[in-house]
């Protein structure tokens, strides 16, 4: 008599396992689009902060180079809305102060959902740079 571990497995039996492979994928296919669609949100809510870090860090600069007055805060606005793409300049708003020998700019971004340029979250991200006054 042959026990069941040393038995083959017979082509009954192969058949049934015939196109396992192709339905697991099938089922696991809408986890993996969810999975890379919140990873690439996450990548946009990323650099959108990189975006407002840099863009007032760029409006301060400027601010700090730029003549008291009135000119300072255009050389601030011009210069944290310069190096935005479309997408994120739309919705941008750059807000420049001056005070006690220092410059401060704020800059705040809407995140897009998936795609720039298109619906954003109802949330911004706020970047935030200060320097200190340049000196005639």
């Amino acid at each position: 008599m042959r026990t069941t571990a040393s038995r083959r497995p017979c082509a009954r039996d192969r058949d049934r396992d015939r196109g396992q492979v192709t339905i697991e994928f099938l089922g696991m296919t809408p986890t993996i689009l969810v999975t890379l669609v919140v990873l690439w949100q996450l990548v946009l809510v990323g650099y959108t902060f990189t975006l407002a870090g840099n863009a007032a860090d760029e409006a301060v600069r400027a601010a700090t180079a730029a003549e008291r007055g009135g000119a300072r805060e255009g050389a601030c606005q011009e210069a944290g809305l310069d190096k935005l793409s479309g997408a994120w300049a739309g919705g941008a708003n750059v807000d420049c102060a001056t005070g006690g020998g220092f410059v401060t700019a704020d800059v705040r971004l809407d995140v897009p959902i998936l795609f720039p340029g298109t619906v954003s979250f109802p949330f911004r991200v706020t970047g935030h740079a200060g320097a200190v006054e340049e000196e005639d």
